[in-house]
């Protein structure tokens, strides 16, 4: 490698890390997220007229053309994505991260195993290939599958004994890989046995997972394409893509176990506990925190909200189904300039990826001081006059303290149920991602405000414009 392009990694990978530093906080994870871009366009530029190996003129044409159209499809994409797709646009990227890095490790396993002379390959070669393959393809069909169940069109896989099966199965991977690392094969047959077996078994991973734990589950499977990326920097000799898969998967597995704890619940009880599952299709019937509930209207909202000294709005996935994170700002500002404090209030897990009420809410410009943690404001609800809770569910609801049957029993929540007065902003009473009832909606406290979270919104500020 030249002296000018390990400069050009080097300044790259300090990019990167820059970056991702400034993407801890709202107020600098675009611009974080336009220096790490920049590097990475440095690196690439800098990998294609820099390398220090022959390659024909026709390669160029072929990187040129994928440059182009990956370009274009990716701007569009991005440009067209409403913020409810949002995770399963991650998801599909996790996916195309993983899907090059088991097309990567074949392609290195022709170059370096699948040749008349295999024994030239060591132990270690072989071991890195095939780690490309498997993690590549876990991640591959895991993050496709994490995409159909976000997007609706899968269901959960419940097979029998799902554990066991899936436990089976990932030994017999370890043990086959470990057969082909011994014997120094060079046989495609055994090498696409493992790449079909290790596919099956991302898409058995992902599938019993619940609704409830898929960010937890997409924020795992952005690690292991960042193992991916790593490892195929490894093959390739290349210090921006190790570093830079590096940073992912370390990132990725943090962010794993904050969101974790933020549930209260290992990662293991994520992966295999089956907490959550199909919800949103049944209605509530009752049961054991059953009761009646108290319906209320725009007209009356707004009365209550317009006499509040403080108000807490909590964000959830409603709101981002509905589009309405515009009018919330609106209706906010409205608020604030009748003299009337409001937060919103921010659980780790709403929503369906990490963050996802942070970017949603930064959309429609809302003031990032206003976004405040539950660690922070769950101390400020017995002070609160009015929480608007705008299609959250299970992060506000009182089982996780009340009652030690319920699946999300001991997972911190927001405690809505302290504020002196609670509306609940939903389509109807089915139960949320979780597939549990939630307590807070017989509460005598909380008042019922059925309806789209826009329409719902949108009548609350002219409610309030009138008064």
């Amino acid at each position: 490698m030249n002296l000018t392009l390990s400069i050009i990694y080097l300044i790259s990978t300090v990019t990167f890390v820059i970056g991702l530093k400034l993407l801890g906080h709202p107020e600098t994870a675009k611009k974080g997220n336009l220096i790490a871009a920049y590097g990475m366009v440095l690196a690439i530029i800098g990998t294609i007229f820099l390398h220090d190996f022959e390659v024909p003129s026709i390669n160029y044409i072929l990187i040129g053309a994928a440059l182009l159209v990956g370009s274009v499809l990716g701007w569009i994409i991005a440009m067209k994505v409403e913020m409810t797709k949002m995770p399963e646009l991650v998801s599909l990227f996790n996916g195309f991260g993983g899907g090059s890095a088991l097309l990567i490790g074949l392609v290195e396993f022709n170059k370096n195993v699948g040749v008349e002379d295999a024994s030239k390959a060591s132990a270690s070669i072989i071991t890195t290939i095939l780690a490309a393959i498997i993690i590549g393809s876990i991640t591959f069909t895991g993050s496709l599958v994490a995409w159909a169940k976000l997007n609706g069109s899968m269901k959960d896989l419940r097979l029998p004994k799902y554990n066991l099966i899936n436990n089976i199965l990932f030994t017999a991977l370890v043990a086959f890989t470990a057969y082909i690392i011994v014997v120094n094969t060079d046989s495609y047959m055994l090498i696409y046995i493992l790449l079909i077996a290790s596919l099956i078994y991302g898409y058995l991973f992902v599938a019993p997972i619940g609704g409830a734990d898929m960010p937890v589950v997409i924020s795992l499977l952005n690690s292991l394409t960042g193992i991916a990326a790593a490892i195929t920097g490894i093959l390739y000799g290349n210090m921006v893509m190790l570093v830079g898969g590096i940073l992912v998967g370390s990132a990725g597995l943090i962010l794993t176990f904050v969101m974790c704890n933020a549930m209260n619940r290992s990662l293991t009880n994520v992966i295999f506990g089956a907490f959550g599952g199909d919800a949103g299709t049944g209605a509530i019937t009752g049961g054991k925190s059953g009761g009646t509930i108290k319906k209320t209207t725009a007209s009356d909202s707004a009365i209550l909200l317009n006499y509040a000294s403080k108000v807490v709005i909590v964000p959830g996935y409603g709101l981002a189904v509905a589009q309405a994170q515009h009018v919330i700002h609106e209706l906010e500002m409205l608020l604030t300039k009748k003299g009337v404090d409001v937060s919103y209030a921010i659980h780790p897990v709403a929503g369906r990826m990490p963050g996802h009420m942070n970017v949603l809410l930064a959309e429609s410009n809302v003031d990032y001081d206003k976004l405040i943690e539950m660690d922070d404001i769950n101390p400020q609800f017995p002070n609160t006059d009015v929480v608007l809770v705008v299609g959250a569910n299970d992060v506000v609801n009182p089982a996780a303290h009340n009652d030690p049957s319920s699946p999300i029993y001991g997972m911190p929540i927001l405690d809505v149920e302290n504020a002196k007065h609670i509306i609940v902003n939903k389509r109807s009473m089915n139960a949320g991602y979780a597939g549990i009832e939630n307590e807070l909606f017989f509460n005598t406290k909380t008042s019922m405000l059925f309806g789209d979270a826009k329409s719902a919104l949108t009548e609350l500020v002219s409610e309030l414009k009138n008064m």
